[in-house]
């Protein structure tokens, strides 16, 4: 698989954001990398550059491919709604970023390892496709002969995050995705109408 598996930090500066979650090293040297890193002194952007870095920001983030987002834009601008909202509820409907916000993984990359090693079922099935896009009211639990592990029981004892589209059950290591999220309640600091934009040229 064409996954990125760089320095994860270098990324996060090329953005000025830590899209990866918390990195010290970043807090560190939160400007871009390279030997001009610091150099307050560019030049203005142009639109396209700045419309380029926030599709960028978004396949790094959800951890996609550019041939699974440019499908993932064609399937929200077939769809009802605005088309830059739906693309991202589309990345948030990802069976390895609920797994992520579940809290079951401590990074989308763990969540899709996870998903990739049958660890996970929905709906009492196991599915191991990470893009595989939960529906509202669907169930995803840890399998049961997976529920010992202990990287999936360290993350859980320090997730802290609670989403108003997800419940989670820590008895049964089982949580519900109740709704697709609205664009308010996605964290993610992502422009998508420059996305939006970019795609339409």
């Amino acid at each position: 698989m064409a996954r990125y598996i760089g320095p994860k930090t270098k990324i996060a500066r090329k953005f000025g954001q830590a899209i990866y979650g918390d990195d010290k090293a970043f807090e560190k040297r939160n400007y871009p990398p390279g030997q001009h890193g610091a150099n307050k002194r560019r030049g203005k952007k142009s639109e396209y550059a700045v419309q380029l870095m926030e599709k960028q920001k978004a396949k790094y983030t959800y951890g996609v491919l550019e041939r699974q987002f440019r499908n993932m834009f064609k399937k929200a601008t077939s769809s009802k709604g605005i088309t830059g909202e739906v693309l991202l509820q589309l990345c948030e409907s990802r069976l390895d970023n609920v797994v992520y916000r579940m809290g079951i993984a401590p990074t989308r990359s763990a969540a899709r390892q996870l998903v990739s090693h049958r660890h996970i079922t929905v709906n009492g099935e196991k599915v191991n496709i990470p893009s595989y896009q939960v529906k509202a009211g669907d169930v995803i639990a840890v399998r049961e002969k997976s529920k010992s592990l202990e990287a999936i029981q360290n993350s859980l004892s320090n997730a802290s995050q609670v989403y108003e589209w997800i419940t989670w059950n820590n008895d049964k290591m089982e949580g519900t995705f109740v709704s697709v999220p609205a664009r308010i309640q996605i964290p993610e600091q992502i422009n998508e109408q420059y996305i939006v934009e970019l795609y339409s040229k």
